[in-house]
Order: structure tokens, then sequence, then C-alpha cells
């Protein structure tokens, strides 16, 4: 039973993996897409909040956790990319950032023989803004604005993450920012 309960944040993870991907066959910006999407993002939350409560925090976790993000994330812009309004330099931006943050996934790799990215508060805020932007296409007329705060949001985070990896020596996945030690 005990190890059940500490596997209860690996499974919220876990389903949100599988939950992601059933977005891919629903309509986006539909009734279902957005409840399917709010379990996700609930999901999110509880996960980490389950194992820090449950004292069941792992790395194998971390990754999974890591991992449901990076997937929701690429499904969501799969599922996006043809509703939203692009301009060419927002689609440079973005390629910028994903360097830039593909970057940052080498070097802590290289550095440290894992695949992590931080739970720093740029990081958490930029997931936030992330999360609410499929809900504020419905509400507002100008998604390039949004894409705008979006990415300008995500540059502060990804150009964080890369200098907290490129100065420190040892890994720190818990570090809250930059100005933080």
């Amino acid at each position: 039973m005990v190890i059940a309960v500490k596997s209860i944040a690996n499974y919220i993870s876990t389903a949100r993996i599988f939950l992601s991907l059933t977005l891919v066959l629903v309509k986006p910006l539909s009734i279902v897409f957005f409840i399917i999407y709010f379990v996700c993002g609930i999901s999110d939350v509880f996960d980490g909040y389950i194992a820090r409560k449950t004292d069941s925090v792992s790395k194998w976790g971390d990754k999974l956790d890591t991992a449901a993000d990076l997937i929701m994330f690429m499904i969501l812009m799969l599922i996006l990319y043809p509703i939203i309004n692009l301009t060419v330099g927002i689609i440079a931006w973005i390629v910028i950032i994903g360097i830039i943050r593909a970057i940052s996934i080498i070097m802590v790799f290289v550095k440290y023989k894992t695949f992590q990215i931080l739970h720093t508060y740029s990081n958490k805020i930029t997931g936030v803004v992330l999360f609410l932007f499929p809900l504020s296409i419905v509400f507002f007329q100008s998604d390039i604005l949004l894409m705008y705060i979006l990415c300008m949001v995500s540059s502060i985070s990804t150009i964080e993450e890369f200098l907290i990896h490129l100065l420190s020596k040892k890994l720190e996945t818990n570090r809250k920012s930059i100005l933080a030690k």
C-alpha cells in the first residue's frame, strides 16, 4: 500500500501524457478539448504537490513530469499552429526560444548526464501563461498580441535557465531564480 501511495504523483504525470495525446483526437478549442486540457493542467499542479506531501519526490518523477509538460507543449503547438495567425517574426522568435531551450537541455546532459528542466519561478510563470493561451484565444481577438506576451515571458525564462546552467557548478533542479542560491 505504501508503494502505491508513493507512486500516485507518477501515475498522475503518466495520465497527463495520455490525456495530452487524446487532444489530437478532438476538435481544437471545443468544450471536450477544454475539459481534457483543464484536467491536464490540474494534473500538472497536483502531481508535484502530491509528491511533496507524500514525501515521494524522485528524480524519475521529476523527469516524468518534465516529459509530460514537453509532450503537452508539443501537442498544443501541433494543434494550435493552424488556428493562430503567426507572423514570420513570431515564428523566428519561437524557433530561437526552442534553440536556446535545446542548447540548455544539451548542456545539462553534457554537464550532469541527465535530462532536466528547472523549476524556476519564471518557468512556472511561462507555464501558466502558456496554459492560459488557448483559453485567451477564445476571448481575445488579437492572437498576435498574445503571442508577443507569451514569447516575451518564455524568452525571459529560457534565458534565465540557460544562464543558470551555464554558470552553475552543480544541478539545482529546484532553484527558484538566477538571483536565488
